[in-house]
């Protein structure tokens, strides 16, 4: 990888990072609800109208937008607003890999190797040594609505691998378009008109800097920097620089928002994103391997068919942003 480029994967990283921190910051400004659908209706518009039509089934645009965007983020931002810390939320969130993969096995018949067992355990041990330092200080409710937000992504990485979309910045951008309505009509459901109609009035530069950075920072840039790479890199070498995203996510926090970060939570982060490391890089099963085989001779084969020509499925390669 060129020196530019690993720059470019780093500052991604970063970025992704990073929007823990600004999220925090967002939901002193908005309902959580509300936010999330202003994050999503600010991502799609105009950029909508800049990256052609879709180019997957409507289904999937469908099926993952609500599992994406309205389960996912709408969990996590419920559950930072319920005081999981910004930091914790980044490291937690990664337990999706294990998610995914188990997911994946259910449904897609992906059995997983040793490898990727251990890596699972391996994570979900620090994913409990996290539960045990935040039950010290913090609502263990907050907590689990995060790990159902990581469940939530896992779902949404196993479609998303199944639609195998072939330009992942054209799929993210119309799969935005699909929360919007949804989370607006819960927002007003549990939130109240009167919280919303508040907020959007008290609207200020910090506020609508937020928004455009969740939306345009690492929504746009973000996954299309990422989905460049993915086309011109390997997906075992770009892929290792997302588990960078907890370190920004909790050293941002903790020099923006001071937020401590104890030894527990230093052996928790070791232990997931180790075994994130294990489960998302270890070498694929002998069943898996085969079917990638058969899709790329299919893709060789047969070059009007976009759908099996994934060199950078996103949800695979875990290029689905992390917040």
């Amino acid at each position: 990888m060129r020196p530019t480029h690993l720059c470019l994967a780093v500052l991604v990283a970063a970025v992704w990072g990073v929007n823990f921190t600004v999220i925090e910051i967002g939901l002193d400004h908005f309902p959580p609800l509300l936010f999330s659908a202003l994050r999503f209706l600010v991502a799609a518009l105009p950029a909508v109208f800049f990256v052609g039509r879709p180019k997957v089934a409507w289904k999937w645009i469908l099926g993952v937008g609500l599992a994406l965007g309205v389960a996912k983020f709408g969990l996590l931002f419920v559950g930072m607003d319920a005081g999981m810390p910004a930091g914790l939320s980044s490291l937690v969130l990664q337990i999706q890999a294990v998610f995914t993969a188990l997911i994946a096995f259910a449904v897609l018949g992906e059995r997983p190797t040793r490898i990727r067992l251990l890596g699972m355990a391996v994570a979900l041990c620090g994913v409990g040594l996290a539960a045990v330092d935040e039950g010290t200080g913090g609502p263990l409710g907050a907590f689990a609505l995060v790990i159902a937000a990581a469940v939530c992504w896992g779902i949404s990485n196993v479609l998303t691998r199944k639609a195998s979309p072939p330009d992942s910045l054209n799929f993210m951008v119309w799969v935005s378009t699909v929360p919007v309505l949804p989370l607006l009509l819960l927002s007003l459901l549990t939130e109240g008109p009167s919280a919303d109609l508040a907020a959007l009035r008290a609207l200020d530069w910090q506020g609508a800097g937020v928004i455009l950075y969740v939306a345009w920072v690492t929504t746009v840039f973000g996954f299309g920097a990422w989905g460049w790479l993915l086309r011109r890199h390997p997906a075992s070498t770009v892929a290792p620089f997302s588990l960078l995203v907890p370190v920004f996510g909790m050293s941002s926090a903790a020099l923006f928002l001071g937020e401590p970060v104890s030894g527990l939570r230093w052996c928790a982060a070791a232990l997931l994103v180790g075994g994130v490391a294990l489960t998302s890089l270890a070498p694929a099963s002998g069943k898996a391997a085969t079917a990638s085989s058969r899709s790329a001779k299919a893709a060789t084969a047969s070059p009007r068919s976009e759908k099996v020509r994934l060199p950078d499925a996103p949800s695979r390669d875990r290029a689905e942003e992390p917040a």
